[in-house]
């Protein structure tokens, strides 16, 4: 890795952990691409494998900022977590097994989908009280297997998802969604990233220099959701506008490619 790459790596784990702490996810939304198109992982299992490790590390410090802001539904989130992990260990052996053009290609579509669903519910104000229950349990669980397939065929934190399956699940505003999730990016990630790490499919050099970048951003990232989430629908809005974004440019390129 040159000074270069090194300073792209940098540049690129600041925005990823300012898009976590601002909003929750959308760490390997935006990692995965960065690794690819900008500092210039060309093996795209490899990049996957990066992020996954990067994306879980900066997941980490980010909850650690919100959970001391007393955003995080604790119990909701570890429910969530846990059924999310026995899925990612799936999801993550079989997504190794798909070609990587193609997995990106999916990868962008899903992220359209999601990125609708954030718009249709953006003027729900949430449940701000809601806690673990019998009646919210089995969809956390549920939820949390289902996101946590996907989360590891696509190689990715998942936080994108998480944060539409908590609310689905539970109900509770979308401030604490994109909270709790970080809970479940970082397990999701670490789960993912043993996968990769063990197939050698993860650069820990690049990944190393995305993590002090990641936590800058991140302190920056949380001061701006707290305000922001003030605003009715507005978190919804920007995160859907962030996945469309990003979803458009990973489907364009990789199009191109075939």
């Amino acid at each position: 890795m040159d000074a270069l790459q090194a300073g792209l790596a940098l540049a690129s784990g600041s925005l990823v952990g300012f898009t976590l702490g601002l909003v929750g996810g959308g760490g390997s939304v935006l990692a995965v691409p960065l690794l690819v198109y900008l500092v210039g992982i060309t093996n795209p299992h490899v990049a996957i494998g990066t992020s996954a490790v990067a994306v879980a590390a900066n997941a980490f410090l980010n909850l650690l900022n919100h959970g001391r802001k007393g955003n995080v539904k604790w119990r909701c989130a570890a429910v969530f977590t846990l059924a999310g992990v026995l899925g990612a260990v799936v999801g993550a052996w079989f997504g190794r097994q798909v070609d990587g053009d193609k997995l990106l290609a999916m990868f962008a579509v899903l992220m359209m989908v999601v990125g609708g669903l954030m718009l249709r519910n953006r003027n729900g104000e949430g449940l701000p009280h809601v806690t673990l229950g019998r009646d919210n349990f089995p969809k956390l669980v549920g939820f949390g297997l289902a996101t946590g397939l996907l989360s590891g065929f696509f190689g990715i934190g998942g936080g994108f998802l998480i944060v539409p399956g908590l609310i689905a699940a539970t109900g509770m505003p979308i401030t604490n969604a994109m909270a709790s999730s970080l809970l479940a990016v970082t397990g999701f990630g670490l789960t993912t990233s043993a996968s990769y790490a063990s197939a050698g499919l993860v650069n820990w050099a690049v990944a190393g220099v995305f993590i002090a970048g990641g936590f800058a951003g991140g302190l920056v990232g949380t001061r701006v959701a707290q305000r922001v989430g003030k605003r009715r629908g507005a978190l919804n809005v920007l995160f859907a506008g962030l996945i469309f974004t990003v979803a458009a440019y990973v489907l364009a390129r990789t199009l191109l490619s075939l």
